[in-house]
Formats: structure tokens, C-alpha cells, sequence
């Protein structure tokens, strides 16, 4: 019995309690259009969903959209993890670069990233740069963030034992402090990762011709409102897939960390 409790509950039990929600909202939501109390212009029950779904999936206009967005966002995200993961580390290491950076860090990180996006289009104008770079922007500061503060988070005693056995600054950089911080850059790059799939969602909406959020902003003028749901929910399915991509990596990296995972 003891056996059985540390194993957790059968996998059927568990499947139940992973997706029991979302099937009951999805069966009082159809429930509810067939006892006429949600308008299928406003509000297109899921079942039309499901074959609109299937239309677009079958026409390949669907898989094409997200795949020119999974694009801009693996450009903008790459060049983020670069310069957040360079730039952080360095930072975390020397005083003397964080004085000199920390104004600006703090006062430009709480700008929107779709703040940005009228500058972007003067700059780069309405092609793939200017996405790319508020896709960058979304994804640089959480990962800069948490790669600092990873470091920072050091042992001071680790850091001590180093400098009396004279161990050399690279040796204890990547031997000691980089495997101390890897949880917190990795909380970074899953951060930075959603944030960069949201922006090029709003870019799109605003500037494009392609892309998951020109066909949710295509469809609204068209009032396809089955069309706009699609959208939105492979956005969330999208992001759910990149997000298990980051954890996977997560736990062979870290895999010496144990998390608490609740009672």
C-alpha cells in the first residue's frame, strides 16, 4: 500500500484529472448552444470549432500560418538566449558592468514589447526584422533577469573554498556557478519562450501577411468567428507543446533537482 501512494495514482485516474476540466467546460459550452443560450455568430459552439479545424488543418492554410510564426519566433528566441545568456553572465560576474547596466536594464524591462512595435516598423518597416526584433525583445529580459540572478544566488561559501584553493576564475565559473544557476536561467528561457510567442502574435496582428496572427486578425474582419477561435486555441496548443520542449530539456539538464510538486 505504502508502495502504491509514493507511485501516485493509477495513469487512467491521473489522464481524468488532467483533462476532466477542460472536457466538462467543453460539454456545458456545446450544452449551452443547443439550449439557445449562446449566439453561434458571437460564439460558435465546438463542435463547428472542431470542423473548422479540420478545414483549415485539411486545406493546409493552418499548419502554414503557425509554421511561419514558429519561424519568427525561434529567430527573435535564438537571438535572445545568445545575448541574454552572454550578457547575463557577465553581468552576474563583474560589479563593475552591473553599475554601469542596471539603469537601463531596470528602466527599458518594463516597457511592452508591443510598445515597441511603431518604433520597430519605422526602423525595419513592415518585414520579417521588425518581428523578429520584438520577438527579441519579448524573450532578452527575462532571460538576462534570471541568468543574473541565478549567479547571484552563488553560495557565498562556494565562493569563499574557490579563492583559498586558488582554483582558476574560468574553472569555477563553469565547474560551480553556471550548474548553480542553470534552474534559474532555465525558468528564464521558459519565460522568454512564451513571452516571444505572444509578441509575434501581436505583431502579426498589427503588421503582416502571414502568420497565426494575421489569420485571427483576417478572420475577425470577416466575422469568422469560428476562425478566430481556432486560432487563439492552436496558439495555446502551440505554446503548450514549446513549453513541455523546454521542460524536457529542463529535466536532463537539472536532473539532480528534485521540485516539490504539491500534496
Amino acid at each position: 500500500m505504502a508502495h502504491d501512494s509514493a507511485q501516485g495514482p493509477p495513469k487512467i485516474q491521473r489522464l481524468l484529472q488532467y483533462t476532466g476540466l477542460s472536457v466538462a467546460i467543453i460539454g456545458v459550452w456545446q450544452a449551452l448552444f443547443h439550449l439557445g443560450y449562446l449566439n453561434p455568430v458571437l460564439l460558435p459552439p465546438p463542435s463547428r470549432i472542431a470542423l473548422t479545424f479540420r478545414d483549415l488543418l485539411l486545406s493546409g492554410d493552418l499548419p502554414r500560418h503557425i509554421g511561419i510564426s514558429i519561424v519568427r519566433v525561434l529567430e527573435g528566441f535564438g537571438i535572445a538566449t545568445v545575448l541574454g545568456l552572454g550578457l547575463g553572465t557577465a553581468i552576474g560576474l563583474s560589479r563593475t558592468l552591473d553599475r554601469w547596466t542596471d539603469l537601463i536594464i531596470q528602466v527599458v524591462k518594463p516597457i511592452p514589447p508591443i510598445a515597441w512595435i511603431p518604433l520597430a516598423i519605422l526602423w525595419f518597416g513592415i518585414g520579417e526584422q521588425s518581428k523578429v526584433y520584438i520577438i527579441f525583445l519579448g524573450a532578452f529580459f527575462p532571460i538576462i533577469i534570471s541568468t543574473i540572478d541565478g549567479i547571484r544566488q552563488t553560495d557565498q561559501k562556494f565562493v569563499e573554498v574557490a579563492r583559498i584553493l586558488a582554483v582558476p576564475r574560468f574553472k569555477f565559473v563553469r565547474q560551480v556557478v553556471l550548474p548553480g544557476a542553470l534552474p534559474a536561467i532555465m525558468t528564464g528561457l521558459r519565460v522568454g519562450l512564451m513571452v516571444a510567442w505572444m509578441c509575434v502574435v501581436a505583431a502579426e496582428l498589427i503588421a503582416a501577411s502571414s502568420g497565426i496572427g494575421y489569420l485571427i486578425m483576417d478572420a475577425r474582419q470577416l466575422s469568422q468567428s469560428d476562425v478566430v477561435l481556432v486560432g487563439m486555441i492552436s496558439i495555446g496548443v502551440v505554446g503548450k507543446l514549446m513549453d513541455s520542449l523546454i521542460k524536457l530539456l529542463e529535466k536532463r539538464l537539472i536532473s539532480w533537482k528534485v521540485a516539490f510538486a504539491g500534496n
